[in-house]
């Protein structure tokens, strides 16, 4: 199924492997998938360190899950998850899920829900999440740079206007690069942008927004190695070397 076609999302947050601060701008990329629906936090609330939760579930409309800690060591909370995480699956309530956390307990959950063709949005901290996590998920969004994000826009009338190139690397570069030969090249070796990102978000957890940038073309725009042209209403794309 489609990003686009996505009707029904499940946003499932656990509470004690990851921010409150990233709330706001992960339900912004959910409302691009689609209507969130369900919005669940995990954690046991009576702890001082998850406070903060307690005070934007009103706000959001998060449904806190209270799990208390029954045995030292043991987490509740991801055995929660997981699941309703099944239940809501198997119910057919949903065409999606967002998963927030950064704990790499949740890669087989992830995996089941993919493996039913269901799309699965990852947040987590890209220095916490293991890489087993991210690559398990349809794509992986770093909250951290989520936050960054949504705070340099709101401080964009102060700003110099100039784009971040945050993370952009020798592999970046290959992964968009063996996209491009991948994708279908016109006389001249440009490829649609679009089919070009589509194969490297395949081959990996990719996302713009995990580099600063809410739209590929930006992206593309901010690596010297490639080329874009806009043709009609359509953008191409060819790397240089």
């Amino acid at each position: 199924m489609a990003d686009k076609d996505l009707k029904n999302i499940a946003l499932l947050i656990d509470a004690d492997n990851t921010t409150p601060k990233g709330i706001d701008p992960v339900l912004t990329v959910m409302a691009e998938l689609g209507q969130v629906n369900i919005k669940r936090a995990y954690g046991n609330f009576a702890k001082n360190n998850l406070s903060k939760w307690g005070e934007i579930t009103h706000k959001y409309g998060i449904q806190p899950q209270q799990q208390f800690d029954l045995t030292a060591g043991k987490n509740a909370t991801d055995m929660a998850m997981t699941i309703d995480a099944i239940d809501l699956l198997y119910q057919g309530k949903v065409d999606g899920f967002g998963i927030m956390s950064s704990d790499s307990d949740f890669t087989p959950l992830v995996t089941r829900l993919r493996q039913d063709g269901l799309v699965v949005y990852g947040f987590g901290s890209t220095s916490k999440t293991p890489a087993a996590f991210k690559s398990a998920c349809t794509r992986f969004i770093d909250i951290d740079a989520l936050i960054k994000g949504a705070s340099d826009e709101a401080d964009a009338p102060k700003s110099s206007g100039a784009k971040g190139k945050a993370g952009i690397d020798d592999e970046l570069v290959e992964l968009l690069g063996t996209a491009w030969k991948a994708a279908h090249r016109d006389d001249d070796g440009f490829a649609q942008m679009g089919e070009v990102g589509q194969i490297a978000g395949n081959r990996s957890s990719f996302d713009v927004r995990n580099y600063g940038f809410k739209r590929l073309s930006d992206l593309f725009e901010a690596i010297e190695q490639f080329k874009i042209e806009r043709r009609d209403n359509t953008m191409w794309v060819k790397r240089l070397r």
